[in-house]
């Protein structure tokens, strides 16, 4: 059996020496909301909030999707305004680490999206994620608009009637709160950092738990398609 390293123990040797300070300029400075990401640049460009455990893995799964422009890790489900990691990671904020996904609904729709969040994600599991406990990465959808909540809420319940699941989802369906990105030396962390990054992912057991909840279905990626998505 694997060790199981939390996400908060891979970063702690790192924050203790101060090494990390090496990749930003001020830890504490956070992106405001929506101000000059890259779904300003593009009006045609859609946005969708995901939690799936550590930000981390979630972004690098969701990178990987056709149409999906960029991942952004980030802050969600709290009230703390400008939450830092440190205070996120101590649970208490109310925050669930989660990443905002802006994507191209000519490449790829929302109902994709959500399918390939479930397949990326343990809904069974309650305030945690894997190897990561505790609220702060708790799996949910923070939806944006009417018709996202409409098409959450309906592709949970054909979940849960599946029978595919061995009991009832944990998964929470919300209004996005105000999103906060993360600090600069967590986005695109798996491209930034990888050896570390697969040491973790594999450590906290995030593949060997989707293989036997999903099976072929784990992890699962849409085709690129040149047309409209249906």
């Amino acid at each position: 059996m694997k060790d199981v390293l939390p996400k908060h123990k891979v970063l702690a040797p790192l924050l203790g020496l101060g090494v990390i300070s090496i990749f930003f300029g001020s830890i504490f400075l956070q992106a405001e909301e929506t101000s000059d990401n890259i779904s300003a640049q593009n009006a045609s460009y859609e946005t969708a909030i995901f939690a799936g455990g550590c930000f981390w893995c979630t972004e690098s799964d969701f990178e990987k999707v056709p149409g999906v422009v960029e991942g952004i890790s980030g802050y969600v489900g709290g009230k703390k305004e400008r939450p830092t990691y440190r205070q996120v990671s101590s649970g208490g904020t109310k925050h669930t680490e989660a990443v905002k996904v802006i994507y191209d609904p000519a490449k790829v729709n929302y109902e994709t999206l959500l399918e390939v969040f479930w397949y990326s994600i343990d809904p069974l599991a309650k305030d945690r994620q894997f190897c990561d406990k505790g609220k702060q990465y708790r799996s949910g959808i923070f939806y944006l608009n009417e018709s996202q909540r409409q098409l959450a809420e309906m592709s949970k319940t054909v979940l849960a009637n599946s029978g595919v699941l061995s009991g009832p989802i944990q998964t929470e369906i919300t209004e996005a709160t105000p999103f906060w990105e993360a600090e600069e030396y967590h986005q695109d962390y798996y491209k930034k950092n990888p050896i570390r990054y697969n040491w973790y992912r594999g450590g906290c057991g995030r593949d060997e738990r989707l293989k036997t909840l999903w099976g072929d279905k784990a992890n699962w990626k849409p085709k690129a398609t040149s047309g409209k998505p249906r």
